[in-house]
């Protein structure tokens, strides 16, 4: 792959080759006076017939997901669902951030899955291979409407988000609160305000999610933080501050996730450590490998959560000590479907 300076703004720099293509996007070699300007996003009208996704992934912790959108504008580098992109002719790189799929009716298509009678009360997870707060949603609102059908339906939600924009729908999230129906997922990847920017350069800023957290905690809504990802001999050492500043917030539950590069993840990480990072990238690398059986990924249902090995033992060993040091016990929110009421497709919100 092609290197190039950082591109201002954006998690990636190029666009590695889409493993399903065989044709490869070059670009041209850069002048020294070449600017490095970055990309405009772009959006296109994502015309699914159905919005719900299901997994049989043993280690999610669900079953059925809803994505608003198809591309991440948070631009975080390491994001284990940049290759997802590759099945829609684009690249895991810059088009990743930079095209997004719209699903413009995803409210409609969602109020019209529950109130099918094949629908089977469960808890549904926003996103899970995007962050349904994602820039776009402060105009567009899928994420909010969706929300408000879940509303409608009491049905179960969680949330995990990088975006205080999250906070902007506490209004119905303290309603789905009062069914047992909801639990938000602050993610952080570090405090620290330049990494954070660096490696998630469109994401809110550590102290906003922060912040988010305070306010969905007093607006009685349950919440918790995930530190993902850890990355080895780069973030993990953060878990005690990271545990201890999201307990102040407010937040109750906690996770974390090892970094795992899959796909042209890989290449785009290396690039980003050669950019930032030089002088640590190997030191980090090998890390990875420690955890990853001696490569940069690991898909095994069992171990690509938090790795395997020695150092993978540590982290584990560091994060729980800093969760019991901070407080924080509880593992998630207990939500129910109990409360699920069906509705006809075309019954106007009660609440």
């Amino acid at each position: 792959m092609t290197s190039l300076p950082p591109v201002r703004g954006r998690g990636a720099a190029v666009n590695p080759k889409n493993r399903f293509e065989t044709i490869e996007r070059v670009p041209e070699p850069l002048q020294d006076s070449d600017d490095i300007s970055s990309p405009h996003t772009q959006f296109f009208v994502d015309s699914s017939k159905s919005i719900i996704a299901y997994n049989d992934s043993p280690d999610v912790g669900f079953e059925a997901s809803v994505n608003p959108y198809r591309g991440c504008e948070h631009g975080c580098v390491y994001c284990y669902a940049r290759p997802s992109h590759e099945y829609l002719g684009f690249s895991s790189g810059l088009d990743f951030e930079t095209k997004i799929m719209v699903k413009e009716d995803a409210p409609e298509l969602l109020r019209q899955q529950l109130s099918s009678r094949a629908w089977k009360p469960q808890l549904i997870a926003l996103s899970g291979n995007t962050d349904c707060y994602q820039p776009a949603e402060k105009k567009r609102q899928l994420t909010r409407r969706c929300l408000e059908v879940l509303l409608d339906f009491r049905n179960p939600v969680v949330i995990i988000t990088k975006n205080h924009l999250v906070t902007r729908d506490i209004d119905i999230l303290s309603e789905l609160a009062r069914y047992d129906c909801v639990g938000v997922t602050l993610s952080l990847t570090t405090l620290d305000h330049h990494l954070s920017s660096l490696l998630e350069p469109r994401a809110s800023r550590p102290a906003r999610r922060l912040a988010a957290i305070k306010a969905l905690a007093e607006g009685g809504v349950p919440v918790g933080y995930l530190q993902a990802p850890m990355i080895p001999g780069l973030t993990d050492a953060e878990a005690p501050a990271i545990a201890l500043a999201a307990a102040k917030a407010g937040a109750t539950f906690s996770g974390y996730v090892a970094l795992r590069l899959p796909f042209a993840v890989k290449s785009l990480f290396e690039q980003w450590l050669d950019q930032h990072y030089p002088d640590k990238k190997q030191k980090i690398l090998n890390r990875v490998r420690e955890i990853r059986s001696g490569k940069l990924n690991d898909p095994n249902f069992k171990t690509r959560m938090r790795g395997e090995g020695i150092y993978a033992e540590e982290m584990a060993s560091l994060f729980q000590l800093a969760r019991k040091e901070s407080g924080i016990c509880e593992r998630w929110p207990k939500l129910t479907t109990e409360h699920f009421r069906r509705q006809a497709k075309d019954q106007l919100s009660l609440f």
